[in-house]
């Protein structure tokens, strides 16, 4: 077995979702639906507008490069979700729950074709899972100072010897 230079299998990854219909394009319209249904939420619009503000053509501008690099392995994205979302206050795991709802909807309704809803929702699974995770850890493991997660192999998990 040979391992492919990751140009290749990012070439590779590309082709596959333009495949699907996933274009730069698509992903400019899929974040500006979306993001005008947040908006209008009336659980989810206070919350980023809490954030937001005026800033919403930057934040429309930082997603777009996210699910560009996300969706199509481009590399434009450069943030921190994760900070960014541990500093909101008075999120809860039903508010992901809405979000991944809403993102659904908005795929329904606007992707190319079905793989290219199923492209973006896998990963949007995948993305809203790990931002749970680092914000509310693990229901069964209590978090430590500063919120950060205990790790599954501390004093009472780790095997005795």
């Amino acid at each position: 077995m040979s391992i492919r230079p990751l140009h290749e299998r990012r070439t590779e990854l590309q082709q596959a979702a333009v495949a699907k219909g996933v274009d730069l394009a698509y992903v400019s319209l899929l974040v500006d639906a979306f993001y005008t249904r947040i908006r209008a939420h009336p659980e989810l619009g206070p919350i980023f507008e809490r954030v937001i503000g005026d800033g919403w053509d930057f934040h429309l501008k930082r997603m777009k490069e996210f699910w560009t690099s996300v969706a199509l392995q481009a590399g434009s994205y450069s943030g921190k979700p994760v900070p960014a979302h541990r500093r909101l206050e008075g999120v809860t795991p039903e508010h992901f729950r809405i979000w991944l709802s809403l993102f659904r909807s908005t795929l329904d309704d606007t992707a190319p074709s079905p793989e290219a809803a199923e492209h973006f929702m896998v990963r949007a699974e995948r993305i809203a899972e790990s931002l749970q995770l680092a914000m509310f850890g693990l229901p069964d493991l209590p978090k430590q100072a500063a919120g950060a997660v205990a790790s599954p192999m501390s004093a009472r998990a780790r095997p005795k010897s």
